[in-house]
């Protein structure tokens, strides 16, 4: 991690990463992936709709209980080949000093495609 301080983000730049409040609508695990992850599908809202992605978070989250949960996410990165699966946006969390990943998300539901503010 580098420090914060090194070079300041300006609010341009921070109006540019497009987070949105989505809904996973199925996960699986992702036994192909070289670190334990599942992948999982969210829905955006009707706007952007569902997407892709893979999550390093077995260590904390069964996959039986992601589908449903509502998590906030990158949107607008391009999207990334991860072995023979294409992620399409950036699921976000906290990291834990033991490398265990807590989710970000609405602490109220939110409806899918809701902008970060």
């Amino acid at each position: 991690m580098s420090d914060s301080t090194d070079a300041p983000l300006t609010w341009d730049e921070f109006e540019r990463v497009d987070l949105r409040a989505g809904t996973i609508t199925r996960a699986e695990p992702f036994p192909e992936a070289r670190t334990p992850a599942y992948k999982i599908w969210a829905d955006f809202g009707d706007a952007i709709g569902v997407l892709q992605s893979s999550a390093q978070i077995t260590d904390r989250y069964d996959v039986d209980e992601l589908v449903g949960r509502q998590i906030l996410g990158v949107v607008n990165f391009p999207p990334k080949q991860i072995g023979p699966f294409m992620s399409e946006f950036l699921v976000t969390g906290f990291v834990l000093d033991d490398d265990e990943v807590v989710l970000a998300r609405p602490d109220a539901p939110v409806p899918n495609g809701s902008q970060l503010a």
